[in-house]
């Protein structure tokens, strides 16, 4: 089943409540993303989670056994054991990009897509940071990098519906644009 937007929203506003209230939004935004890393990797866990006929307690067994040998939270176990037995657990990626939108919001962050031509440097990658967060009002930039090699050179940022293109292709493409037109 495709996952619904509105749904994982949903999910993901209580459990960024309960867990902003009691102090523990970044430890359980990284135990979703190890659960979502583990799903992805265990197509077979995923499938199992996802099934129509296999009863709901069974499913909410099978979510807290991973919680437990995952070693998470109270809060996570008891997240992931209701959503397994409600039949969402394929929304769980989902769940956790609007998860972290939630918390990056919360906490005055933003992410940025970012194509790169190459791997970038830790120094590369903190004075990119600094330079969109300058675009942005001086919000925090958390990258999310890749590399692409049909770049030629530079980057491309992804930020929200803002595209920066640093990229040596964007350059040459709007230069031969002002060429055309003169």
């Amino acid at each position: 089943m495709r996952a619904v937007p509105g749904v994982a929203r949903s999910y993901a506003r209580a459990l960024f409540g309960l867990a902003h209230e009691r102090n523990q939004g970044d430890a359980v935004a990284r135990e979703l993303e190890t659960v979502v890393a583990l799903l992805v990797g265990e197509p077979a866990l995923g499938e199992l989670l996802a099934r129509p006929w296999v009863p709901a307690g069974a499913k909410r067994d099978a979510a807290v056994e991973l919680a437990r040998r995952l070693e998470v939270s109270a809060l996570t176990r008891d997240f992931l054991a209701l959503v397994a037995g409600r039949g969402r657990a394929d929304h769980l990626a989902a769940i956790l990009a609007a998860y972290r939108d939630l918390a990056d919001a919360a906490a005055g962050r933003v992410r940025a897509r970012v194509r790169t031509a190459v791997a970038l440097g830790g120094e590369e990658r903190a004075a990119l940071a600094r330079r969109l967060g300058g675009v942005l009002d001086d919000r925090q930039v958390v990258l999310e990098e890749a590399v692409d090699p049909a770049l030629l050179g530079g980057f491309i940022a992804e930020i929200g519906s803002v595209l920066v293109d640093g990229s040596l292709d964007g350059q040459l493409a709007r230069m031969r644009g002002r060429l055309a037109t003169g």
